[in-house]
């Protein structure tokens, strides 16, 4: 029996069924094997969860959106690798919830830039951009410098994020709002800065 493309062409319900059923076994096809291999689900050697204060100051870079114009993801292609260092790999973010890997570059790639450069650097840069690098675009983010942490919900974040499988001490969550109470938001997005890349170099 021949079938008749027409049926299907013609009614959209049809159409969106059979498109729906298509792209789920391709999506399944291609993620499921991911779920089982070594590469992707295990950290990498020397990988360790953020501190107290940089999960602090990774929900400021969400916040403030950093994660628009920066990317952390190297890809491995020569001029890439050249410029940041090693391609980033899959072990490296399976702590990250969510990873922030993206594509946008308005600014350079941040997946290495921890130890790049130091603290002040990262402050200067943060209040005048311009005053580092003369050609940025970059808004300056002089809040950050006021903007007082209370560590309020410091633990409670990173207890979810043990649920998630990340391997924090019991310690590590009850000395959480300890670390951070009375830091700058500065002091917290520059920590976090400072961490990126530690595990691969």
């Amino acid at each position: 029996m021949k079938f008749n493309h027409e049926i299907v062409e013609k009614n959209i319900g049809l159409l969106g069924i059979f498109t729906v059923i298509a792209i789920s076994i391709g999506g399944l096809v291609q993620i499921t094997p991911l779920l089982f291999q070594k590469d992707t689900t295990e950290p990498v050697d020397g990988l360790r969860p953020y501190t107290a204060l940089e999960l602090e100051g990774r929900d400021i870079y969400i916040r403030e959106g950093c994660v628009g114009c920066h990317s952390q993801m190297i890809r491995p292609l020569r001029a890439e690798t050249e410029r940041y260092g090693h391609y980033s790999v899959a072990g490296e973010s399976v702590w990250d919830h969510p990873f922030l890997w993206g594509s946008k570059r308005t600014g350079p790639d941040l997946a290495r830039v921890g130890g790049r450069y130091s603290d002040k650097w990262h402050e200067v840069h943060l209040l005048d951009p311009r005053a580092v690098v003369p050609q940025s675009n970059m808004p300056a983010f002089p809040w950050l410098a006021d903007n007082v942490l209370d560590g309020a919900l410091t633990a409670k974040k990173m207890e979810v994020f043990r649920g998630f499988g990340v391997p924090y001490t019991q310690e590590e969550i009850d000395n959480a709002k300890k670390a951070v109470e009375g830091k700058t938001e500065m002091e917290a997005i520059i920590a976090y800065l400072q961490s990126l890349g530690h595990a691969l170099k």
